[in-house]
């Protein structure tokens, strides 16, 4: 008798345990979706005469490079893309969540002056993001550019370009994307 009430006592107890729970309970769900940027499309018009260059940067390679031309100026765009089956699309996300985001530029190589697009996405605090640049080549030469999408960073700097070439600093946070693009 003894065994019989404790064999409906551990079947009661598992009846009890899983009628508590619905079927949707066994994964948790993920909030965030947790996408990786797997493409970087860097697109150059020539603001004097509208020609267009375009570098794809897929998981962090590329087989072209950019030619820049000594005193030309260059309308800049990058767009961060997510795989999403067999397809890129662009990372929405970072426009919609632009506080989180942001661009920082830096040139080896040669003399460019770079400034953030007067079109360009600007974030609460003022700053813009860095999606749209401008690019002025002082003296052209090979080298390479440093593009990293920082994400979460505590603070951020837009500014003009440092002494050694490099456009927007951030303190805090964790790169999203950093790739280099060689140039001639």
């Amino acid at each position: 008798m003894k065994k019989l009430f404790n064999i409906s006592l551990l079947l009661f107890a598992a009846v009890l345990l899983f009628s508590c729970r619905s079927g949707n309970d066994d994964i948790p769900e993920d909030i965030h979706e947790h996408e990786e940027i797997g493409k970087v499309v860097v697109t150059l018009t020539n603001k004097a005469n509208g020609e267009k260059q375009t570098v794809n940067v897929i998981d962090g390679q590329t087989v072209d490079h950019l030619h820049l031309n000594q005193g030309a100026t260059y309308a800049v765009d990058v767009d961060f893309q997510i795989k999403h089956d067999d397809h890129y699309h662009s990372a929405e996300e970072i426009i919609e969540e632009k506080d989180m985001h942001f661009v920082v530029y830096k040139f080896s190589g040669a003399d460019i002056k770079v400034k953030r697009a007067a079109d360009d996405i600007v974030r609460t605090d003022g700053k813009k993001l860095g999606l749209k640049t401008e690019w002025t080549v002082a003296t052209a030469a090979a080298g390479k550019v440093n593009i990293t999408l920082v994400h979460g960073p505590t603070s951020v700097n837009d500014n003009s370009p440092s002494a050694d070439n490099q456009l927007g600093s951030t303190v805090g946070g964790e790169s999203d994307v950093d790739l280099f693009i060689d140039f001639h």
